[in-house]
């Protein structure tokens, strides 16, 4: 049995009285106030209709009450102000008697579920107004005040979490967007083997349209774009015009066709001036005036997310100025410098982008009628809770579960997805340590005092890992109790890579079964996620290149030392999970090949051993994917 439940049967068991608004409320009209007396930068909000302020006034004269907008769109709409206000003459206000029978926020929430009773009575034409009799007779239940409290406190928490939904689902629509755009750059800017060129040079043909006024613009005809449909109407990429027009009105027509990108070459500013969209559709089109067609042999839906990456956009504005009207032309637009993969790549970076752009609009469709389903949940459990004397009947309340692991897991995967798809383009992907291991942490800095030289539970250090395997041997053990309270920071497990970190810097070893072990500082044990294979992180350690730069970058003297910023911001190229276990497999076949003969034939080894690093270093070392 719920709380409320409790109070109901303890308080109101046979049901409760339902009286008019007007038996226990006060009800009043709002006091005048002209819009030359408002301003933006007064205290106090202005309600009139609806419940929105319709400006700011430097007094008030209501707080903590209800208003009923009296007139306009919104008449009859409830709202509810703690804070200090103006209250007009378009609005009523409904407080509290005195006699304390009726809480306020009570009262509030039971007119607030009478509004959508208010259309039919609502009267007049071209100003419609609330029928205030109507609002003096709305039948109220009132319970006893501890029941009145009990449903106030479950409202205000869905109101809460109404509020904070709508907020998050905002947030993540725009959330969405951002990624879209961020990937959208970083697929190509952050690739140095893409050749850059300028729109001149892969232009087959670029020319201005023709002017198509507004009054030229037909429900049927000759499809045509207009300049300013490109900035309000369509996004990257097109199939259909929305409007047409006769070929009379243009005396020198302009045509695009399939794979053609327009420009508009003007705009009202600077940052989306020369904004681009790729025509996908299949018969011809007139292109209005202030519009450049460019046609090409690239793809174009990978020209189209291209020219609306930020470098691209940035080109299109460096040198305008801000004014009333801005204006790019054919020469500047050919001056805009891309980069160019091969049709291949350009391919999958629009399929991968067309994907992005897809969620991006599915979510803001979605946003408006998932926030209007958790409200109308909100309202069903609002009106349940005050219609609970004609039922007798309650529903269940349920705690809302916050579940912050599912929500580390969701956004983890969301990451993983996009490395897949950065993948899918380019080969691999080039991401920093951090953000293909769930942990980089260093060994103990202070050796416990409860040491000795034998036990279960040793502590390695640098010089137990030497030619890529781990020596558990080690000169300090710790008791049960010691480790387990040391363990927590590394937890050594199968599939973690060590990396002497201190001294002897850059031995590597894999983890190859769970062992209790602890580890001193001058190991680093390196934790990857499921898209990286302990085995290619291992070769990619070792790799010269890595090696070298390791060295390099260690500090100190006596004993040089990394510090685990520095390993965490390592760069690593990431091919997929698939060609990562390829490349394991040759690069193993290689090491079995040089330990197996390492007995006898020394100059066979050595020439072995640098026949592995090449090929080593080579296959760690990705190009752009040609086919």
């Amino acid at each position: 049995m719920s709380r409320l439940e409790e109070l109901i049967q303890e308080y109101c068991p046979d049901g409760v009285v339902c009286k008019n608004l007007c038996d226990i409320s006060v009800m009043r009209a709002g006091d005048r106030i002209t819009k030359a007396m408002m301003s933006n930068d007064l205290p106090y909000p202005v309600m009139g209709a609806g419940i929105v302020p319709t400006g700011y006034y430097d007094r008030w004269n209501r707080e903590n009450t209800i208003t009923v907008s009296r007139a306009g769109v919104g008449a009859g709409i409830v709202g509810w102000h703690p804070e200090k206000f103006w209250a007009t003459d378009v609005c009523f206000t409904i407080d509290e008697m005195q006699n304390g029978e009726v809480l306020i926020k009570y009262l509030f929430y039971a007119v607030k579920s009478q509004e959508k009773n208010r259309t039919s009575h609502i009267y007049g034409g071209s100003m419609p107004k609330i029928d205030k009799n109507y609002l003096w007779h709305i039948q109220i239940p009132v319970p006893p005040l501890p029941v009145q409290q009990e449903i106030v406190r479950i409202l205000d928490s869905f109101t809460e979490l109404t509020a904070e939904l709508k907020k998050k689902l905002q947030e993540e629509a725009e959330g969405r967007k951002k990624q879209y755009e961020y990937y959208r750059d970083e697929l190509l800017t952050s690739n140095d083997n893409i050749p850059r060129v300028k729109l001149g040079d892969i232009s087959t043909e670029m020319y201005r349209g023709s002017g198509i006024k507004r009054d030229q613009v037909t429900e049927n005809g000759i499809p045509c774009v207009r300049y300013g449909e490109i900035y309000t109407t369509y996004d990257t990429s097109f199939s259909e015009c929305v409007s047409h027009t006769n070929s009379e009105f243009v005396s020198n027509p302009k045509y695009f066709e399939h794979g053609d990108i327009l420009f508009a070459i003007t705009g009202e500013s600077v940052e989306d001036i020369a904004k681009s969209v790729a025509y996908l559709g299949n018969g011809k089109c007139l292109a209005g005036g202030d519009i450049v067609v460019m046609k090409h042999h690239q793809n174009p839906r990978y020209l189209a997310h291209v020219l609306n990456t930020s470098i691209a956009r940035a080109q299109k504005s460096k040198g305008k100025v801000k004014s009333k009207v801005v204006h790019s032309n054919v020469p500047s637009i050919k001056e805009i410098e891309i980069p160019l993969p091969s049709l291949d790549v350009q391919k999958r970076y629009a399929d991968v982008l067309d994907n992005f752009d897809e969620i991006c609009t599915d979510l803001n469709i979605g946003l408006p009628a998932e926030i209007e389903a958790r409200q109308k949940q909100y309202e069903f459990y609002r009106d349940s809770l005050l219609t609970f004397a004609e039922t007798g009947q309650m529903i269940s309340q349920t705690d809302r579960q916050t579940d912050r692991q599912t929500d580390r897991q969701t956004d983890r995967q969301t990451e993983l997805n996009v490395i897949k798809l950065i993948q899918y383009v380019f080969g691999y992907v080039k991401l920093p340590l951090y953000n293909v291991c769930a942990s980089i942490k260093d060994g103990m800095h202070n050796l416990p005092k409860s040491t000795s030289d034998h036990g279960e539970f040793p502590i390695l250090s640098a010089q137990n890992i030497n030619n890529g395997c781990i020596n558990y041997s080690a000169k300090r053990y710790v008791n049960k109790e010691t480790f387990e309270k040391e363990n927590v920071r590394t937890n050594v497990s199968e599939g973690d890579v060590l990396l002497t970190i201190v001294a002897t810097i850059g031995r590597t070893a894999v983890v190859k079964k769970n062992r209790p072990v602890l580890l001193q500082r001058s190991v680093c044990v390196l934790k990857p996620y499921s898209n990286l294979n302990s085995s290619y992180l291992k070769y990619w350690l070792d790799s010269t290149d890595i090696q070298n730069y390791m060295l390099v970058n260690a500090h100190g003297s006596a004993q040089a030392g990394l510090y685990l910023n520095q390993v965490a911001d390592m760069q690593i190229n990431l091919p997929s999970v698939e060609e990562q276990a390829r490349i394991v497999s040759i690069l193993d076949r290689f090491d079995t090949l040089c330990n197996d003969i390492s007995s006898g034939l020394p100059a066979e080894i050595e020439a072995r051993q640098k026949q592995y690093e090449y090929y080593r270093d080579k296959l760690l070392s990705f190009k752009e994917k040609q086919h």
